[in-house]
């Protein structure tokens, strides 16, 4: 399975849940799929995502939250 692919549907099913995640959130998400995967796995493409500038990332406490940037210009004024 190519990463673009796996990349792609996590986005999606990060849309579907509407909130911000952590990376066991997103490997908990993921479960079942035809994309499931490790926390490693899921980290990597959590940061691809980021990069691509889907997603944006706070830190705190140590713990890693991802949250989804809206790409579809209604929070735009």
């Amino acid at each position: 399975m190519s990463d673009t692919t796996r990349r792609t549907y996590l986005h999606t099913v990060l849309q579907t849940a509407g909130h911000p995640v952590t990376t066991e959130t997103a490997v908990q998400l993921l479960d079942g799929s035809p994309y499931a995967a490790g926390r490693n796995t899921v980290r990597k493409q959590l940061r691809g995502l980021a990069r691509s500038g889907l997603l944006t990332v706070t830190t705190r406490d140590g713990r890693t939250t991802y949250h989804l940037i809206s790409t579809t210009g209604e929070d735009r004024t």
